[in-house]
This record gives structure tokens, sequence and C-alpha cells, in this order.
């Protein structure tokens, strides 16, 4: 037996509900701030207290999963 572990392959769909929980209050704050991906102002903070709306932070997510799965399919990762 090698010690080589099988790589799972990614989800096909989202979970329900989305991908990000952001129902802690550590995800708002009262200023408004432009949105890192759409450039849209909102109140709503990514884990790492950059200002993005759910949606935006969820497809862009959801984007780089899909460019990840990609690549490990091409043989690239």
């Amino acid at each position: 037996m090698t010690g080589r572990k099988r790589r799972r392959a990614p989800p096909a769909t989202l979970p329900p509900g989305g991908l990000l929980d952001w129902r802690d209050s550590s995800h708002w704050s009262w200023t408004p701030k432009p949105c890192r991906y759409c450039g849209h102002d909102t109140h709503l903070r990514d884990g790492k207290r950059s200002p993005a709306h759910k949606t935006c932070a969820e497809t862009a997510l959801a984007q780089q999963a899909a460019e990840a799965a990609d690549a490990y399919q091409n043989g690239q990762l």
C-alpha cells in the first residue's frame, strides 16, 4: 500500500443556503464601503474585514472552485 491519498472531487452544487454563514455580528459595519468585487456600497464585511456582499463573495468562491477543479482535471495542479 502506498502513502498516496485519493483526492476527492469538488462538490457539484452549492450546499443549501449558499457557502457562507454571515449571521455573526462581526460581518456587519455601520460604515458602508465599496464591495471589493462589484464596487457598490455595503455594510457587510468578509472574514478578513474587507467590504463584500455575501452574494458577491459566494460567486467569487464558486468561480475559484470551478477554476481549481478545471485545473485539477487538466493536470495543472
